[in-house]
């Protein structure tokens, strides 16, 4: 197939729930000519409380059905998936794989100025030490030391979730796991989930004088990059904007998708497509309603 055929291909862009719509978003702003296809598993949200081999499972078969999509590069856009399955899922694809965690910790190198960097993420996502370890290496190779303090925020996915990114009940949330960083003296906080972007603004508010790494922004950054290197990038306008494909549907959802990559409209609704979990000789696989 000629280059050219292959650059118009979509990226896929997969996350446990709404919060990978931050990715997309700001891939879509970088990249305009890219068309993007994503799938929420809002079927099985939230992973960060799941066990290793249920997430490993659970972005297996959503991996499966976006390569069927014929798309040329993937991006795992959840924190948790990228911390306990992004190798096993760069093992089994040919496309290039970006995940989430990387990108971030490349970014709060470079900002972090005193050497001290907090991150704030799903159980599952602090308990790997993903970001921990990635920092560490980044640091590595330009002999800087860092210091990293992190702080796992379980309450934070289901709140948004549900709507409530501006409701106080998330901001006092928010005020009493960021003050497990109030002595820490950081002045880079790394948001470890793509849920939190959409609170963005809340945390800048109650952390004053830090610097906050959206995972969101970094990660289209890598994307760019990744498809310059491998001449993937589209050089036509997109056929679409976007394609969107849930194993279950909020009316949450639908109200962020609006506010995310909508513009506002309702006419994002057209976009989104369900889709089931079927069982077919002991092959789980997902199957459009």
């Amino acid at each position: 197939m000629s280059r050219e055929k292959n650059n118009t291909k979509p990226i896929a862009v997969f996350d446990s729930g709404v919060g990978g719509l931050t990715v997309a978003a700001a891939i879509k702003r970088l990249l305009p000519n890219e068309s993007i296809i994503y799938l929420g598993d809002l079927l099985h949200l939230p992973y960060g409380s799941k066990s290793t081999e249920a997430i490993i499972e659970f972005t297996d078969i959503a991996v499966d059905f976006l390569v069927n999509q014929d798309i040329k590069l993937l991006t795992i856009a959840c924190n948790t998936s990228t911390s306990v399955a992004l190798d096993f899922i760069r093992s089994k694809v040919e496309i290039p794989v970006v995940g989430v965690i990387r990108p971030g910790a490349e970014a709060a190198v470079r900002a972090t100025q005193n050497n001290r960097i907090g991150v704030i993420g799903t159980k599952r996502t602090i308990e790997s030490d993903a970001y921990k370890k990635e920092i560490e290496k980044v640091s590595a190779q330009t002999n800087r030391k860092i210091e990293v303090y992190q702080k796992a925020t379980p309450l934070l996915v289901p709140l948004i979730e549900e709507g409530w990114k501006d409701h106080f009940v998330t901001e006092l949330v928010l005020r009493e796991y960021l003050n497990y960083f109030e002595d820490k003296k950081i002045d880079t906080l790394v948001l470890g989930c793509t849920h939190y972007p959409l609170i963005k603004n809340t945390i800048g508010s109650l952390m004053h004088d830090v610097k906050v790494v959206d995972s969101a922004e970094t990660t289209s950054l890598k994307v760019k990059e990744l498809l310059v290197k491998k001449k993937l990038l589209s050089e036509e306008e997109a056929d679409y904007n976007y394609s969107i494909y849930l194993t279950d549907y909020t009316d949450t959802f639908g109200e962020l998708a609006k506010l995310i990559i909508g513009n506002g409209k309702n006419e994002i609704n057209d976009k989104i497509n369900i889709i089931s979990l079927e069982f077919s000789r002991g092959k789980s696989s997902y199957n459009l309603i």
